[in-house]
Order: structure tokens, then sequence, then C-alpha cells
């Protein structure tokens, strides 16, 4: 008993001094998905998409996507640099596209499974900003962004590093893709995302990958290692950084979450059901671009359908708009049968009472919507300008809390318990049964940032809100950390190579 109760004690409490967390682990969704429309009105939204695809088209300003796009049968005006697509390639396309595959991490333990029921949890990636209480807002910095890649390592309930949690913005933009990269080769060793802005910063991560895990190129294309996001530029927009990137991931066979950015009422038409015909309309047209450069190719439909504050323009999330938007999105993932991506989002400029119960709407959304890969899943803030520490933690309590609800309920001879009852009779308690004695230590789950003490012990040990526990934790994190090993001529080859082609971008040769 008392080894049993050990072994409980230890699967709970896995990383950091003091700091109660699950293990890392699998995420798997056995509820059906709920749904907000009919079949006939997710086809309604294909057949018009399909219309708008054909009748205005896109705008595609990179030209090797326009000559693919025109040699599988699309119609490109170089004029208008206007592409409008045949709706029968598109489906033929579309259909090529594999229903789930694997992504390896530099830990094989810590590979992910995308579709099946699996659900990812990425960390935030891409905010200006950075934040804690401690130090306030401030650009993003290299040194803040190897602190925040450290605390997603240590925080178990995270699956992926999400694409850089801050940008770096005090190294040179054309070459800061090279220190993220290594950063999150050695601090790391999850899942990572790569940059989609132009094609080198994709080969680059393709290369850095080849050395990390000493693979080929083809090895990788067989088994990828890496994502991006490759967001449209609502409305009806590719721009060349995004093509490039797209046409690159898609020949080195690594997936690609084809996200368009429709704001209902800004870049989008004012309904949900416009906006969503607009979305997915983008996002068929990049799913079938990817198919063309490479068949087969792994993708995720991306929902990202919010709306705006029709009274200022500001950018609305955590909405009862974006719940419906990404609910139907999930609905249309399955209608392709690809991988669904969403995302936890908050206009919260705080980690108050706003930021959780608007993360809480996202995630409650995209999980029972049928969501494979949730990215921003812990750290959003400020609309996605900002990435929090404290927000971290408190979007890791809610990621433990959607995990735990998502573990099926057990119902067996032992779990009824009739004869525990039997034992207690009326009037009793179970407190101090076998049944309960056995099963104490792990039958509920246990919280790392709530505090369920009563008033007069949580005053008497500060009356500490969420925020500053949260603060707590992170710092706790971050000084328990334990860098994952690499090998040390792995590490000076990405640092020889991290060198030579910082000189090559510094001459011009990206």
């Amino acid at each position: 008993m008392a080894r049993s109760m050990a072994n409980r004690r230890e699967r709970r409490i896995a990383a950091g001094a003091g700091v109660r967390q699950m293990r890392f682990g699998g995420v798997v969704n056995r509820y059906p998905p709920i749904t907000v429309m009919s079949t006939d009105e997710i086809e309604a939204i294909h057949v018009a998409s399909l219309r708008l695809l054909a009748e205005t088209g896109m705008e595609v300003l990179h030209a090797e996507s326009r000559t693919l796009l025109k040699a599988a049968g699309a119609d490109v005006d170089e004029s208008t640099l206007r592409v409008r697509f045949d709706p029968a390639m598109v489906e033929e396309k579309i259909r090529t596209a594999p229903s789930g595959f694997t992504l390896q991490a530099r830990n094989p333990a810590r590979n992910l499974r995308v579709g099946d029921g699996s659900v990812i949890f990425a960390a935030t990636g891409g905010p200006a900003f950075v934040h804690d209480m401690d130090r306030g807002r401030r650009a993003g910095n290299y040194a803040d962004m190897c602190d925040y890649i450290r605390v997603v390592q240590s925080l178990n309930v995270i699956h992926q590093e999400g694409g850089c949690p801050c940008e770096p913005t005090d190294l040179p933009p054309e070459s800061r893709h090279l220190d993220f990269y290594h950063a999150a080769i050695r601090l790391t060793d999850k899942n990572w995302q790569c940059w989609a802005l132009g094609g080198y910063r994709v080969e680059d991560a393709i290369e850095m990958l080849s050395i990390t895990l000493g693979q080929s190129r083809e090895e990788l294309r067989r088994n990828p290692a890496t994502l991006t996001i490759i967001n449209s530029n609502s409305p009806l927009r590719l721009d060349i950084p995004m093509g490039e990137a797209l046409g690159a991931m898609a020949r080195a066979g690594q997936p690609i979450a084809l996200t368009p950015f429709t704001l209902s009422g800004a870049m989008s038409p004012i309904t949900i059901a416009g906006a969503l015909t607009q979305q997915n309309a983008e996002a068929l047209a990049l799913i079938a671009l990817a198919q063309i450069v490479s068949p087969g190719a792994p993708v995720l439909y991306g929902g990202f359908t919010s709306n705006v504050d029709m009274r200022t323009g500001s950018p609305a999330f955590g909405t009862p708009e974006y719940a419906k938007a990404q609910i139907a999105s999930g609905q249309l993932a399955r209608r392709y049968d690809v991988p669904f991506r969403s995302s936890n989002v908050t206009a919260s400029n705080a980690v108050d009472v706003q930021a959780a119960y608007e993360s809480g709407m996202s995630l409650w959304s995209t999980i029972m919507g049928g969501v494979h890969l949730i990215e921003h899943a812990a750290g959003w803030l400020e609309g996605g300008l900002t990435a929090s520490f404290e927000k971290l933690v408190l979007d890791a309590e809610m990621l433990q809390l959607m995990r735990s609800f998502l573990d099926p309920v057990v119902v067996d001879e032992a779990t009824l318990a009739v004869d525990a009852i039997s034992e207690v009779g009326p009037g009793g308690h179970f407190f101090a049964t076998g049944h309960t004695l056995a099963r104490f230590e792990d039958a509920f789950y246990e919280p790392m940032l709530s505090d369920w003490r009563n008033f007069e012990n949580w005053s008497e040990s500060g009356a500490k809100t969420g925020t500053d526990r949260a603060n707590a934790i992170w710092k706790e994190l971050l000084r328990t950390y334990e860098q994952p090993p690499l090998d040390a001529a792995v590490d000076e080859e990405l640092s020889a190579y991290v060198a030579r082609r910082k000189e090559e971008i510094a001459a011009g040769r990206m």
C-alpha cells in the first residue's frame, strides 16, 4: 500500500519543487464533437465557398504559386494576379490530404499524433511583447524568449512549443529565426514550430532538424518534425512570404496549418455564415495549393474566425461568435477529413477575470468542437500581442482541467462501490473505508494553481490571488528547470550552421 501511494504521488508531482502537475502525456477526446450547423448548412457553406473561388478567386502575389495553380487548371490573370479556381480541381486536390500524421520530437517519448481524436496543446507563438507581474510589459527579447521556452518545457500539460514565444527584437530581424531554432532545440525536447516568413526560414528549420535528429531530408519528409502556420492575408490574398513558406513546407513534407485571419465585420462579412464562407474558401484554396505542390502533404484546416468590437474596430476574442465559428470550423474540417486547428484566445490586457472567462469560452468550444491542435493554448494575452508568464500558468491549469475532464469515467464492479455503500450504511461516512483509502491519493483532480483552503487559512497565508500564485509558480519552474541533454557534437554542428547562415544572410544570400 505504501509503495502504491508513493507511486501515485510521483505520477502527480512531476517537475518543479512544490509545483504539483500532471505528467506529460497524450490527450484523446473520446466525446462526439458538438455541432452548431446541420449537414445541409455545412454543405451550403462548402458550395458557396467553391462559388466564391470560381467567380471572385484569390489574389496570389507569389509567382511560383500562380504558375503551379495555372498548370493544375486554375484560371490565372497575370495583370491582376487574380487566380480563379475550378471547383472540381479544388475538390480533387483536397482529397489527397491525409486525415492524420505523427510529429517527431527530439525526445521520442514526446512524439505527437495529429488527428484520430488526439488533442495537442501548443504554447503561444509570435507576440511582439512579453509581460510578467514584476517587470511589466516590454518588447520581446532573446533572454525572455529563452526563459519562456524553459517554462514551456517544464509544464507537462503543454505538448508543443508554439513558434517562438515572443519576438526577440534585440536580434537582427533577418536572422533571428536561427537563434530561436537553436534555442528551441537546446532548451526543450518537445516538438516545436518553425517560422513561415519566407522560404529560407523554412529551409533553415529543415536543415537544423536534420542535424539535430541525424536524419536526411527524405527521412524527415516521411517522418515530419516541425509544423508552421500559414495565414492568408484576408480577404482573399496570399502574399509572397506565405506563398514561399507554403511551398517549402509542402515539398519538405512538413505539416502546415492553413489559417485564414477572418475577423467578422472587418476582414470578412459581419455575418458568421458569411465569414465562415470566406474562411472556408481561403482555407480550401491553400489546402489545394499545398496538394498541388506535393500530393499527400500533411495539412490542418485552420479556424480563426472571430469578430470585432463594432464600436472601436478592435478584435474581440473568446466571444460567443468565436465559439460558434470554431465549432462550425470543426464541422467543415471533418467534411474534408483533415485535422482541425484552432486557438485559445482572449482580448484581455491583463491576467484577470476577463482573460479567464474568454479563454475558458475558447477552450470549451474548440475542444468540444473536435479540435486536434490548439495553437496559443497557453500564454496568449492582449489579442495575441503579448506573451504573459502568468497567463502561461493560468492556461496550463485550465488545460490540465480539460485533460482531466477528457479522461473517461470508469464504470465497473469496483467503481460502482456497492460493497462500500453497504459497509457504511445509512448515516455513515466514507472517509475511512477501504474503498476510499485505496483510492484517495489520485481519486480526484488536484490543481497546480487553485487554492482550495478555507478563507481563514488562505488569509493567514497572505491572501494571494490566483495571479499572485501563477507568478510564484513560473518562477519556481524556471528555478528548477533542467535542460534536456543534447549531444555536444550535434550542438557544435548546429552552432557552426547558425554562424555560417548568419554570414550568408548578412551578405544577402538568403
